[in-house]
């Protein structure tokens, strides 16, 4: 347990917070419903900060305020607003011209831009990023955007085009898929969610938004950028209990796009809930348990560097961390030694602090599931290799280095999810690729050394269990123009600039025979510009 004269720093009074930093209080009562703000009449419920002060002697966590608890009735309505705007494809929205759409989405991004302070500040309070990571998040999102945008113009240059094949002249465009059921994660609540929304939104689809579970008010502001910015029904928020909400919609049969990132025990459970399963497209980032593979003759200083970040940055709470490491058994004393001197030096604290590494964790039952993990590997043999590691009090979670590790521990499959390592030796580096092999995610991986050979052989049968092998350097998302996906039960679909485009839209075209009739008549149409689709209008 965390020693009780570090209370003190890790839970002050709360009047003794920095200039500058105030806990934040909402009580969210309004949901965006064919761009009207509703005031829901109904239950709400009640949202608490990770972060926790001491107050008389006694710890209580930060009441944040509260949001809506909507029911199967007022789905209804949201799937009907949606369905209105989108109008069997006829609507507004999805016959507008590519470049009417993109400027809508400008016209939200400068809006968000203004919101940048208080994101960071919601960000910091609701699920404990520090405001360092904060700030990247929202710097990283914007710059999504706006790269989403540039995207969207190349790839609709590219179809402003007629072709001509064996006697018939076409043109191929893009377009939407129909409604779309979108949901993020807690852990990025602002960037995981827009790298769905904004794509699914600007390729002129109609959005139902439900807002992830922590990092819920921190939306609030930006209802009221999505009622300025877009047209009516075209993006609706709602919020409630997952069952009550995205399970209503799913069992309609009227979503046409899932896109969730989360658990795939969550997804599965959404997706067989929708009656028309043919008819739904799903876009999924889901659970991962991606290795990293250290090589005998890897740079032990340099790996473990990548390691302890690829690990532990964000309390280890990616889908991308490192949370199963395997070393070389000729060299795992001295990467152990090194790896825990490093994780000892990571500051834990609240997420307003400077340099802070680990910061409280939003769930609350995190740290006790935690604890679970950590005391079934001991009792099979595992023992604790840093200072300091196994600490827990309240919503924090002290970084705990686990060796070694074996198949017979929960930890061994179970996705971690926040800042426990466990670290394995091999011999054989058949070893890691049988785990790979057998495990039920694919994501990514993480190889290091310094032998090209050894590690083009490794290449070659690991990219067709992941979908990225990376060298020398940890697992990650970016950069966002690079694909992210996932085999087996880690993703559906892959997102990037460019992908994100192409999975919430269908190649579509107009086709007609090469006649003088058809030629004149397509001739009129483009002179005219009678037509959004049918186009050769260059986006500048």
């Amino acid at each position: 347990m965390i020693q009780a004269e570090n209370n003190r720093l890790l839970f002050p009074n709360l009047s003794g917070l920095p200039e500058g930093i105030r806990a934040p209080l909402l009580e969210q009562s309004q949901y965006l419903v064919y761009g009207e703000l509703k005031e829901w009449q109904g239950p709400k419920n009640e949202i608490f900060s990770p972060v926790i002060f001491s107050e008389n002697g006694s710890l209580k966590r930060v009441r944040l305020g509260s949001y809506p608890e909507m029911d199967a009735e007022a789905m209804d309505e949201v799937l009907n607003a949606a369905h209105k705007a989108y109008d069997l494809g006829r609507g507004e929205w999805p016959t507008m011209k590519v470049s009417s759409r993109i400027r809508h989405v400008e016209k939200f991004l400068h809006v968000m831009q203004g919101l940048r302070k208080e994101t960071i500040n919601w960000l910091m309070w609701e699920i404990g990023k520090s405001e360092a990571d904060s700030a990247a998040e929202f710097d990283r999102t914007t710059e999504y955007i706006m790269d989403t945008i540039q995207a969207l113009k190349t790839m609709d240059r590219e179809s402003a085009r007629l072709e001509l094949h064996q006697d018939i002249y076409a043109q191929v465009r893009r377009g939407p898929l129909g409604v779309v059921l979108c949901m993020g994660p807690y852990n990025y609540p602002l960037n995981e969610t827009f790298a769905t929304l904004i794509p699914a939104l600007i390729m002129g689809n109609t959005v139902i938004f439900r807002p992830a579970r922590y990092g819920i008010l921190l939306m609030r502001a930006f209802l009221d950028a999505f009622k300025e910015c877009f047209p009516p029904g075209v993006i609706n928020v709602i919020y409630g209990d997952g069952e009550t909400t995205a399970g209503t919609l799913m069992k309609s049969g009227r979503i046409d796009v899932l896109a969730f990132i989360g658990s795939s025990r969550v997804a599965n459970i959404l997706k067989k809930q929708h009656p028309r399963s043919n008819r739904l497209r799903s876009v999924l980032g889901l659970d991962a348990k991606n290795p990293a593979i250290i090589l005998a003759d890897a740079d032990i200083e340099a790996a473990a560097n990548e390691c302890v970040n690829g690990a532990l940055a964000f309390n280890g709470q990616r889908c991308t961390a490192l949370k199963m490491i395997f070393v070389h058994r000729s060299i795992v004393k001295e990467f152990l030694k090194i790896y825990c001197a490093k994780v000892e030096q990571l500051k834990m604290g609240l997420p307003w602090e400077k340099d802070v590494n680990i910061t409280p964790l939003p769930e609350p039952g995190k740290p006790a599931y935690l604890h679970e993990l950590v005391q079934d590997a001991l009792s099979k043999g595992a023992g604790i290799c840093n200072e300091g590691g196994g600490n827990a009090y309240e919503s924090f979670y002290a970084p705990t280095v686990l060796y070694p590790v074996n198949s017979t521990m929960r930890i061994f499959e179970e996705e971690q999810f926040g800042p426990v390592v466990p670290i394995l030796a091999f011999d054989n580096v058949e070893e890691p690729i049988s785990y790979m092999v057998t495990s039920q995610y694919g994501q990514q991986v993480s190889i290091f050394g310094k032998d090209a050979g050894e590690i083009a052989n490794l290449i070659d049968p690991l990219v067709n269990q992941v979908c990225r092998v990376n060298i020398n350097t940890k697992c990650q998302r970016g950069p966002d123009v690079y694909p992210f996906n996932g085999r087996k039960d880690s993703a559906e679909g892959t997102l990037s600039v460019n992908d994100a485009l192409r999975v919430f839209s269908i190649r579509t075209m107009v086709a007609t025979r090469d006649t003088e009739d058809n030629r004149a008549l397509f001739t009129s149409i483009l002179e005219d510009r009678s037509s959004n689709f049918l186009s050769t209008d260059f986006i500048l």
